[in-house]
């Protein structure tokens, strides 16, 4: 198999009608190729669909094609030895090209959803980890975080040695298939996998524990104001190739946090940082609170583009 269009790796025949969807090569289609980027299901084809896919399908959107990925989703630079490397969403497109357009896809993936309309002078926002960013970056999402009239410095704190609980459901997920097949997987994902299937069981329970225990100090920091803003990266995109296995910590830094705990983020991006690539800025909010993120995100958007 090979990569179609730079980006694709597989597309339907005759792609039905509605809003073009693009869908991640991780998740499930059925009668379409799907290979969670790894040559061992190159020709794999599924006979059911991911309920995410199905839902978004319902909502009258059209799978155009499969698109490429970090093999098997576990790594940051999209470097994949089977397929190729993702083209940067410069060349590419994002997620969606705005807001709104992530906000109905969220309506149709978690019915029930109520959606607000909010003005960035009705939410006060903390401003964490800019320090951490590179100089340009920094400057551009401290420029967006003074687009809001209420704001303050909040001190979140960064995870503290829980890494093994992620590492140990990774180690679930792939250990049959791994000890069978691990010279199919590419170099930079093979030593990832090895290393998760060390962790012991006495590592996974103090990993676990000390996830909750972060999980109640980001919400005693945030207490007090209704979202936080950060960096998302602290840099901007590195050139390809690259050593993902050195880039990694870093690049997972400002994002790990809420992926762990659960916290609902929006990224968008805030203006041309270093070598004239964007930055973006996070934001993020405790669970439950989707509606907010997209609201408010929506109103930076806006202010951004008059900025």
């Amino acid at each position: 198999m090979t990569q179609l269009e730079g980006i694709f790796l597989a597309r339907p025949e005759t792609p039905s009608g509605g809003v073009p969807l693009a869908v991640k090569d991780l998740f499930d289609t059925a009668g379409l190729v799907t290979t969670y980027g790894s040559i061992l299901f190159a020709e794999h084809v599924p006979s059911e669909t991911a309920e995410a896919v199905r839902r978004l399908e319902a909502a009258g959107y059209a799978n155009v094609g499969k698109t490429n990925l970090h093999e098997f989703a576990f790594g940051t630079t999209s470097e994949n030895p089977h397929f190729g490397t993702v083209p940067n969403p410069l060349a590419a497109g994002p997620m969606a090209r705005d807001v709104a357009g992530c906000a109905r896809m969220m309506e149709a993936l978690t019915p029930g959803l109520t959606q607000e309309q909010l003005e960035l002078e009705d939410v006060e926002i903390g401003v964490a980890w800019t320090e951490l960013a590179d100089p340009e970056v920094r400057a551009r999402v401290e420029a967006a975080a003074e687009l809001f009239p209420r704001r303050r410095r909040v001190d979140l704190p960064l995870p503290d040695h829980f890494y093994d609980a992620f590492s140990r459901e990774v180690a679930d997920v792939h250990r049959e298939l791994f000890l069978e097949h691990a010279d199919s997987y590419g170099d930079n994902v093979r030593q990832k996998v090895e290393r998760c299937l060390e962790v012991s069981d006495a590592e996974y329970k103090r990993a676990t524990t000390q996830r909750e225990r972060y999980r109640e100090r980001l919400a005693e920091a945030a207490a007090g104001v209704d979202l936080v803003l950060t960096p998302t990266l602290t840099c901007v995109a590195p050139p390809a190739p690259s050593d993902e296995l050195a880039l990694r910590d870093g690049l997972i830094r400002l994002t790990f946090p809420f992926n762990a705990t659960g916290w609902p983020a929006a990224a968008l991006p805030c203006g041309a940082a270093e070598h004239r690539l964007p930055a973006s800025v996070q934001l993020a909010a405790p669970p439950g609170q989707d509606a907010r993120v997209l609201a408010v995100a929506a109103a930076l958007e806006q202010a951004l583009s008059l900025d």
